[in-house]
């Protein structure tokens, strides 16, 4: 059980600030709210590589943990954090050039294995399965910012403005790309759409 229950009420950046004057518990609620959060994206912004996900979530703790020593308050924590996940993907990118490291092929014949002793719903649970493994490899052809834009937007569901603060770009982009990012999405993956055969 987590033992200072008052801290869980703070916003973010009251929390950061308590950060800058020494408090590790306060640190702690922060580091607890966007542990999870920050994996998932790197996850899926670094093609499952979950051990680099780990290691750039500890290098985004470790800004957090450099930026307590100056005085200078962070107005919107949750968009401070994203950008500097989002530019530590940038610089994954274009250091490493990231190749997809999942082999789709392995996890579909562990999930039909796995599915087959289920009862009724196996079908269900297998379409789905099947759509976010053709859902996560369609995002890997995306570009980095395609990409991020999405996970931005329909996994951490920030506003248009909070991913325009994100990723440094105008509003209008943002809401571009984001609408021509979701049609590509609807065309590649519309065998998984009940009614796409519908006249």
């Amino acid at each position: 059980m987590f033992p200072y229950k008052k801290y869980r009420k703070f916003v973010d950046e009251k929390l950061f600030e308590l950060i800058q004057q020494g408090n590790t518990s306060a640190f702690d609620e922060l580091y607890h709210r966007y542990c999870r959060r920050l994996l998932g994206y790197f996850f899926r912004m670094l093609g499952r590589d979950e051990q680099r996900a780990r290691d750039l979530l500890q290098d985004v703790i470790m800004k957090i943990v450099e930026r307590r020593t100056g005085n200078t308050p962070v107005k919107n924590f949750s968009a401070w954090i994203f950008t500097a996940a989002h530019n530590m993907c940038k610089n994954e990118y274009r250091n490493h050039k990231i190749r997809d490291v999942f082999d789709q092929s392995c996890e579909l014949d562990t999930t039909v294995k796995s599915i087959q002793q289920q009862s009724h719903s196996a079908e269900e649970h297998l379409d789905q399965k099947l759509f976010q493994n053709a859902l996560f490899a369609e995002l890997q052809k995306l570009d980095s910012l395609e990409r991020s834009t999405f996970l931005l937007r329909y996994q951490e569901n920030f506003t248009i403005k909070q991913i325009s603060e994100i990723l440094s770009c105008p509003q209008g982009t943002t809401k571009s790309r984001l609408h021509h990012v979701t049609k590509k999405l609807a065309q590649r993956l519309r065998a998984f759409n009940p009614y796409s055969n519908v006249v």
